[in-house]
């Protein structure tokens, strides 16, 4: 059927199939993508795992490369043919979030409850990225140009991975001279290591167990890698900084041990900056909070979206300064996109990130 397309549709928690639905229709603002590389993101899997609720026939994914195929009659500065990618977090720019400086929240409702979160409208509250095309709304905020002579490959971490990691190591404002700490090493954590080394930390402390991560932790940045299987973390951390605790500590997996280890490992006055997506409440322990004395901030971050952010991400990229490549693993079709959710999903063979190509 030439008017259809194909598309990872999930269809109840435990089951995202690959199926067919039409090729989206655009609005003036809008634009259409043929996606050409998309991944998989530990978001999809937790909506994989219905612990975070979409609805049922919803297209997942949120990491879109692409070439445009068709402009709204209203979107300027763009041509048909051009390669693109759009954050993962697609603002429109007009909202009271947005005109408050917090673009990625911008389509988010205040007090409507965590499932109207932010900008993340991608394979959340729209059809998403997984499939052969992509509906991408507000393009004249979203759409950013691919630089000649970077791949799909080379870019494909920047819609959300990249600017995620970083935008942990940029909330928790981190100085010239600082040591860090970040809590897990999958690919988020391994750009927050990224970014931490960027932002000019000094002592880059990583806690991972998966021995493939361990390695690849030490080439993004990290000065120390513990191995949380063998060592309690939290001494050890504090073994490593003489007691004094670090200034700066990322969560980067979402789990309350890792949120409550990252708050114990603290300088007073130090900041904890949570990337994590978490599926259960927190507690905060009153001894790691020091009774509400410590001088701590918790800072949260939703990744930074919009065509300045993809932008200079990708000059991060093109610079050298930073190569993304490395993440990439594994190379599925997308007619294979349910065999690559179960490698996924069950972390098997290294994988790190998965190119899904149409």
């Amino acid at each position: 059927m030439e008017n259809h397309m194909k598309a990872a549709i999930f269809i109840e928690p435990g089951r995202i199939i690959l199926g067919e639905k039409p090729i989206p229709d655009i609005g003036p603002l809008d634009a259409l993508i043929r996606i050409t590389t998309t991944t998989i993101c530990g978001t999809d899997v937790h909506i994989l795992k219905g612990e975070y609720p979409v609805e049922s026939g919803l297209t997942v994914g949120h990491e879109p490369v692409g070439v445009i195929e068709k402009l709204g009659s209203a979107v300027e500065g763009f041509t048909e043919g051009q390669r693109v990618i759009a954050g993962a977090i697609t603002p429109a720019g007009t909202s009271y979030a947005s005109l408050c400086g917090f673009h990625a929240q911008c389509g988010g409702q205040a007090g409507h409850g965590w499932k109207a979160i932010g900008g993340w409208r991608f394979g959340n509250t729209i059809d998403g990225a997984q499939a052969e095309y992509l509906k991408v709304p507000d393009a004249m905020a979203n759409l950013a140009p691919v630089p000649d002579g970077l791949t799909d490959e080379q870019v494909l971490m920047c819609p959300d991975i990249l600017s995620t990691g970083f935008s942990g190591a940029e909330s928790g404002k981190i100085q010239i001279g600082d040591t860090v700490a970040v809590f897990a090493q999958g690919p988020i954590g391994l750009c927050a290591t990224a970014g931490a080394k960027m932002m000019g930390a000094t002592t880059i402390i990583a806690v991972e167990s998966i021995p493939e991560r361990m390695e690849m932790s030490r080439s993004m940045g990290a000065d120390h890698v513990v191995d949380f299987s063998k060592v309690d973390p939290v001494d050890e951390i504090m073994r490593i900084t003489d007691d004094r605790g670090v200034d700066v500590s990322i969560e980067a997996l979402g789990k309350t041990q890792t949120f409550e280890a990252a708050l114990r490992v603290l300088r007073p006055g130090g900041t904890l900056s949570s990337l994590g997506v978490y599926s259960e409440d927190l507690t905060i322990p009153l001894d790691a909070f020091s009774a509400g004395l410590g001088d701590n901030k918790i800072v949260s971050t939703l990744c930074p979206g919009g065509k300045e952010r993809m932008r200079r991400l990708m000059d991060v990229i093109g610079s050298g300064r930073v190569d993304a490549r490395p993440l990439v693993t594994h190379h599925f079709a997308l007619d294979d996109i349910e065999t690559a959710y179960d490698l996924f999903a069950n972390q098997r063979d290294g994988v790190l990130k998965i190119a899904v190509q149409p």
